[in-house]
């Protein structure tokens, strides 16, 4: 069964939105990037904390950013007319899959193997 790409671009896209809003907040651009430092408290037993808390956004804004990665890939993959079709062996990925991973471009088999 063919996706309806109209219904398939516009859940990816506002997925994105919501992606970029999320790194947004946690002060990073769409690369993954902070753009603001985290405030740095003058006391040296605050350092620790505020390290804690610097790699914790830092492991938060990377897995953001994956899937910001994936999103835009399934993007590319609707507008070159592939979406469906898994990137490494080039199966049909079932819409069921689709349906709860729009922005799956691995086959299950595929992805497992990763």
């Amino acid at each position: 069964m063919t996706p309806d790409l109209s219904n398939v671009r516009t859940t990816l896209t506002a997925m994105r939105l919501n992606l970029v809003h999320q790194l947004a907040e946690l002060g990073s651009n769409e690369n993954g990037e902070l753009e603001t430092e985290l405030q740095f408290r003058d006391a040296f037993a605050d350092a620790a904390s505020a390290t804690a808390e610097r790699t914790e956004v830092l492991g938060l804004v990377e897995n953001l950013k994956i899937q910001l990665n994936d999103v835009d890939a399934a993007l590319a993959k609707v507008e070159a007319g592939s979406y469906g079709t898994c990137s490494n062996c080039g199966k049909e990925i079932p819409s069921a899959r689709l349906e709860a991973r729009p922005e799956s471009v691995l086959c299950v088999e595929c992805k497992s193997r990763r």
